[in-house]
């Protein structure tokens, strides 16, 4: 089974799909690393050998951000956004969608599940 990144590259893929396993690599970037090294696309992820698997492994430390780095990177770009007190940091304070999207209706992914209204009990009628 291939490791790469801290991360098992599921068997008895395609080589291409597989890289994007890994926090960081999408299909482009997979495809790219791939062409740098002339392999083919279409290999699968068992077939793959020791040295084969230790060329991607270089290619990804010395190009790319992946993984525990990238997540880091990101985490500390959002805390950055929040302690400006900017607008982004703000909707990211309060869980709420950053980009601009609409919350009077739908927004549920970032809001969570809807809150019950709290009703006021009435008392006996005169």
């Amino acid at each position: 089974m291939a490791r790469i990144a801290g991360v098992d590259l599921p068997r008895g893929k395609r080589i291409e799909i597989g890289l994007t396993y890994i926090y960081g690599v999408g299909l482009s970037s997979s495809k790219a690393i791939l062409a740098k090294l002339k392999f083919d696309p279409n290999t699968k992820t068992d077939d793959l050998s020791e040295t084969e698997i230790n060329d991607i492994r270089k290619v990804l430390d010395s190009e790319y951000k992946v993984e525990g780095e990238l997540r880091t990177q990101v985490s500390m770009n959002i805390k950055r956004l929040m302690d400006l007190g900017c607008y982004r940091g703000l909707r990211h304070r309060r869980g709420l969608p950053v980009n601009g999207q609409r919350t009077s209706t739908n927004a549920r992914t970032r809001k969570g599940p809807k809150r019950a209204a709290v009703k006021k009990k009435s008392g006996p009628k005169k």
